[in-house]
């Protein structure tokens, strides 16, 4: 588990992602997509609101019941994920 402060950008996104090439699954917990997270994989750039960051890794993701989820948003999110490949 990576837990924070709560002090806004820590770093958090850096160390789950190191930590999901290593998991077996990557689980999204809580939030909505007004926070989201950027990662970079080799020279792609994702920006992520509310699909686990595992997803880029591909490394089996779940979005969790406590997850304040926007079908709309989660679609634009998944369709652009889609169109990078």
């Amino acid at each position: 588990a990576v837990i924070g402060a709560q002090w806004g950008d820590e770093g958090k996104g850096k160390i789950v992602d190191w930590l999901a090439e290593r998991a077996d699954v990557v689980v999204r917990f809580q939030g909505g997509h007004n926070a989201g997270h950027t990662l970079v994989v080799g020279e792609s750039v994702y920006k992520l609101s509310l699909l686990p960051s595992g997803i880029v890794r591909g490394t089996p993701s779940v979005i969790g019941n406590g997850v304040v989820l926007d079908p709309w948003a989660l679609k634009v999110e998944v369709e652009k994920l889609r169109g990078q490949g």
